[in-house]
């Protein structure tokens, strides 16, 4: 083979490294399309509203993007659109709690504790859709998250068999342009990993029962 053929070669691979992956993108983007929601009054009735936690600080509160996503799901319960809220997140280390940050968030906020499920060990978007449905049952729900991940989070809820609709809370915009430049391209590259969770490994998630979260430091 020649000089030629091979930059030929080279360069055929070179673009299909980055077509292939954004065909992919574009394809999770268009089929949730138009079960994705930016504003809450356009979000048909669900009986349940699943929250993905996004961090907590040191002492213990939400950061803005997960006091956000609570944020949502709480408007969404006082309009009468969501009957239960589902906290899914990480609460693997005893120094580290998220779903108690947005449990504790909404009750603050007048949502009672018996309208609120705890998810201990929603160790990533794969793991909290996969427990929605084995574990909590959950068949039907509204996923709320910032517009950049929602895509890929309908997108997995629909495989783990979950009827799913989203809605997203803003992002660009209201958050720091190079964290979101950062935030964007991580989930270019999640989407492709969620691909192939979904559509060929299909792995059972970190936690695959019941979780009491990380033990109590004494």
């Amino acid at each position: 083979m020649n000089f030629m053929n091979w930059h030929f070669l080279l360069l055929v691979l070179g673009l299909s490294m980055v077509a292939i992956p954004l065909g992919l993108n574009v394809y999770v983007y268009a089929v949730t399309y138009a079960d994705r929601y930016r504003e809450i009054e356009q979000v048909p009735p669900q009986p349940i509203a699943i929250v993905f936690g996004a961090g907590v600080w040191d002492d213990g509160s939400p950061t803005p993007m997960l006091a956000d996503r609570v944020q949502a799901a709480i408007d969404l319960y006082k309009l009468g659109r969501v009957h239960k809220i589902l906290m899914t997140g990480d609460n693997f280390r005893p120094d580290y709690n998220e779903v108690q940050a947005m449990s504790s968030y909404a009750e603050q906020q007048g949502v009672p504790l018996s309208d609120i499920l705890l998810d201990r060990a929603g160790l990533s978007t794969y793991d909290s859709c996969y427990r929605a449905q084995s574990l909590f049952g959950i068949h039907q729900a509204v996923l709320i998250t910032q517009r950049y991940h929602l895509p890929r989070a309908v997108y997995t809820g629909r495989k783990m068999g979950i009827q799913a609709v989203g809605l997203g809370t803003p992002d660009w915009g209201i958050f720091r342009n190079d964290s979101m430049t950062y935030y964007t391209f991580r989930e270019f590259i999640a989407v492709i990993k969620a691909l192939w969770q979904v559509q060929v490994t299909r792995p059972q998630p970190t936690v695959i029962g019941p979780f009491d979260g990380g033990k109590s430091q004494e």
